[in-house]
């Protein structure tokens, strides 16, 4: 396991109870007493520790490299029944956009979402997370496929963002991105949006338009990364954890904002702790909001969704005082 800079305290617990049982098979001695003294206090330890996260550190978690990438969530909530499609039909598959459909309780739904690798290798196979536009136009593909059938949408964001380099810009790359947006609006299926990791800039909200914007506790949403905003505005990274703190990118923020509509909570400690918990949560969550969207009338669900995401960053100009009378 990976433990980062402020998960020592946990990682020396730890430590501490191998050395035990080490210890105890070594003399033959039971060390069940000082073991389980051990792990109330990494239970204690990962509670003080995620009371005070500061939001670098939500960053910093939803980064984490034993953190649960898409694929692992729609094996665990398909059980096995996951077919995965490939290709936008016009230049290529896409590595960092995966998707496709499976079915969750018997109900049949199709999943998308930006895939990270889990080993160096992996994680150039899948671009770390940042589609082309060929990613987004097979995104969109898949949507529209889905809405022909009359099956629900679940999209898993968790990219750093868009590729970004001149070929992508030669291919569409913004294009892409707001085609999917304009045809996200108007799908006549349910869509649901979970940030289960990073969710930067245009890249996450091209797969990020649905009736519920969902994000896991220990993520974030934001127009910018805290260390891009920083090298702009201070000329280095070196202010990133003060940026993180001035974007308002973590889940709270975001819900208090009224950008998402939800938090999923995560074992103590992260997703990474307990993906299988992890798991568990997300598919409770997931199959109560598609049951309550599931009984909504379609163009209902569809202006409530426009209304949504069109009121926000609404603003009214008040009249200065003295010129109402003019």
């Amino acid at each position: 396991m990976n433990f980062l800079d402020f998960e020592k305290p946990v990682q020396e617990l730890l430590e501490q109870i191998d050395k035990v049982k080490q210890v105890g098979e070594k003399g033959k001695v039971d060390t069940t007493a000082t073991v389980k003294e051990l792990e109330e206090k990494i239970l204690e330890a990962r509670k003080q520790i995620t009371d005070k996260l500061t939001p670098w550190q939500k960053v910093q978690l939803s980064r984490h490299p034993d953190r649960p990438y898409t694929l692992a969530y729609i094996d665990a909530l398909t059980e096995g029944t996951f077919f995965e499609l490939h290709g936008d039909r016009n230049v290529k598959d896409d590595k960092a956009m995966v998707g496709g459909l499976g079915k969750v309780n018997g109900m049949s739904v199709m999943f998308v979402g930006q895939q990270k690798g889990v080993t160096t290798k992996l994680r150039q196979y899948r671009n770390f997370g940042m589609p082309n536009p060929e990613g987004y136009r097979k995104a969109l593909r898949l949507m529209k496929l889905a809405e022909k059938f009359d099956v629900p949408i679940v999209t898993f964001i968790d990219t750093p963002g868009a590729y970004p380099v001149l070929e992508g810009e030669e291919r569409g790359q913004a294009e892409a991105i707001a085609r999917n947006l304009y045809e996200m609006m108007r799908l006549r299926v349910p869509v649901i949006c979970i940030i289960i990791g990073e969710g930067a800039s245009g890249g996450a909200l091209g797969i990020g338009i649905g009736d519920k914007v969902l994000m896991l506790e220990n993520t974030w949403y934001s127009v910018i990364s805290p260390e891009s905003c920083s090298s702009i505005l201070w000329r280095s990274w070196d202010f990133k954890e003060k940026a993180a703190q001035q974007l308002k990118l973590t889940a709270d923020d975001m819900l208090h904002n009224k950008l998402i509509d939800g938090i999923i909570k995560e074992p103590l400690g992260g997703a990474h702790v307990n993906p299988e918990e992890a798991f568990a949560l997300v598919k409770e969550e997931l199959l109560k909001q598609l049951d309550k969207l599931g009984k909504m009338d379609t163009d209902k669900r569809i202006q409530k969704r426009i209304d949504k995401f069109c009121n926000m960053g609404v603003f009214s100009e008040g009249v200065p005082a003295g010129e109402e009378k003019k």
